[in-house]
């Protein structure tokens, strides 16, 4: 078994991970990412690419006034799971560092669009990455690059190793066969949710959720499993985001192909400044329409779910995602008609968005999507398109009354992300009891810690907040 050693070992190749890696070789520490996928990314890689923060240099040009103490308390205003507690310590952590964390990313080259609002904020704070969530990959590999931190793909870590009663080394799997990588002053678990792991999801919540397809299959709690070994615990484990989505086009549209630089960031960012939003519309409603989920509005219209069968399967207002991830082959149908389709096009009747960037109505699905949108002037013949029974579709769709009609999808259930994160101080060292594991951190959606992240941009501002932090604290430990 080959081994190595370095100052700092991150778990994890995301964004909470490379944030920390860059932070503390920035710091002068020697650093090691290993990272279980075959490139770096993680869920951040497939994030709309927006941060929620306060105080920012861009609100202060915007003429903004906000602040942190703010921002702290807006979060109140979001509704509370059930069931659900709030690290109030971590969220002051979040709120007061994540406009250093803004100003911090675009040191290292990624341009910002914003602030934009989001209700209930009482103020405009999602700051968008330009010109795609790339970004983020691109400027933090870059700086790791330049801090000469080694990145180790394909590699899979198995267990911590303590001695004398601290973390020192991590033993991973390789390709290669197993290695032990020994850390001088710290590992730091940036290894993400787990809302590809079965095994946790049954655990925490049950069939229902386990059964829905994660966003991100990589993610399968392995630093919750590698901290609970050790006596770690983790908060509000039951706590997880489940929603319908259609499938990412089969070619990327060209705004995802753009080369995710600053030059490139800058040039899209001064075409939103001086370009009619009239122009800039359709290039953000290609976004809207690959990225992003339809509206629940829809059902609440009166539109229906069926699934291969041309059969109705679910209540479309309570919960349907886990009613979807259980019909033959994990997909259905919105099917509607022309009256409520008319609702559709025009605010605020749109299908999908972007707080405060780009709304998506029916007519850019149909420009944009055609592999998900279908159109017939009657039942028979929409059954005939999506190829599903027309007796079966008749039956299901009946008061469905307005020709023509409507269908969009295939549509599928993810598991976008859980919120049970390991219990962290408020220097992201784990927790065993009250009291921290010597050596061990957690940051992201590993060290979540009992912290609430409700709305767009809270999970980015944290993964990138903690790991920055992390990192500067784990290098500078004597």
């Amino acid at each position: 078994m080959s081994a190595a050693a370095f100052d700092v070992v991150v778990v994890g190749g995301g964004g909470s991970g490379l944030a920390a890696a860059a932070a503390a070789a920035g710091e002068g520490a020697s650093v090691v990412v290993i990272e279980k996928a075959e490139r770096l990314g993680g869920t951040t890689a497939l994030s709309v690419g927006s941060i929620t923060a306060s105080g920012t240099a861009l609100q202060r040009r915007a003429g903004v006034d906000d602040s942190p103490q703010a921002h702290f308390k807006d979060l109140d205003l979001f509704p509370r799971p059930e069931g659900a507690t709030d690290n109030l310590a971590l969220r002051r952590l979040y709120v007061e560092n994540a406009a250093d964390t803004v100003h911090w990313l675009s040191s290292l080259g990624i341009v910002f669009h914003g602030p934009s609002p989001e209700p209930p904020h009482t103020k405009p704070r999602l700051h968008l990455a330009l010109p795609h969530s790339g970004a983020y990959i691109h400027a933090l590999t870059r700086a790791c690059r330049a801090g000469r931190v080694e990145i180790r793909l394909r590699a899979a870590a198995r267990r911590l190793i303590e001695e004398s009663g601290r973390v020192m080394a991590v033993q991973a799997d390789t390709a290669a066969g197993p290695v032990t990588v020994r850390a001088r002053k710290g590992v730091i678990l940036a290894s993400g949710d787990y809302s590809g792991g079965r095994d946790m999801l049954l655990e925490y919540a049950g069939k229902r959720f386990s059964a829905v397809s994660p966003l991100n299959a990589m993610n399968t709690g392995d630093g919750h499993v590698l901290a609970r070994a050790l006596g770690a615990r983790v908060l509000n484990g039951g706590l997880m985001i489940a929603e319908m989505r259609f499938p990412v086009p089969a070619r990327l549209n060209w705004v995802r192909r753009l080369p995710p630089g600053r030059l490139v960031g800058n040039a899209v960012r001064l075409a939103m400044a001086r370009l009619p939003r009239a122009l800039l519309r359709p290039v953000f409603a290609m976004s809207m329409t690959a990225n992003l989920a339809p509206t629940l509005k829809l059902f609440e219209a009166g539109a229906l779910l069926v699934n291969r069968d041309g059969l109705r399967f679910t209540d479309e207002n309570a919960a349907p995602v886990f009613d979807l991830a259980r019909q033959a082959g994990g997909r259905a149908w919105i099917v509607f008609d022309a009256a409520i389709a008319g609702r559709f096009e025009r605010w605020p009747g749109f299908i999908s968005t972007a707080p405060g960037i780009a709304y998506a109505y029916l007519s850019d699905y149909r420009r944009y999507r055609p592999d998900v949108f279908c159109s017939a002037p009657t039942l028979d013949a929409l059954a005939q398109a999506l190829e599903v029974p027309v007796a079966a579709l008749e039956q299901s769709a009946g008061r469905l009354k307005s020709a023509p009609y409507f269908a969009l999808g295939p549509l599928f259930g993810w598991m976008m992300t859980t919120d049970g994160g390991l219990a962290i101080s408020e220097r992201c060292e784990v927790l065993r009891a009250d009291t921290p594991i010597p050596g061990l951190y957690a940051v992201g959606s590993a060290g979540q810690g009992g912290l609430l992240l409700p709305g767009h941009g809270q999970h980015l501002g944290w993964a990138f907040t903690s790991g920055r932090l992390c990192g500067r604290v784990v290098a500078n430990r004597g």
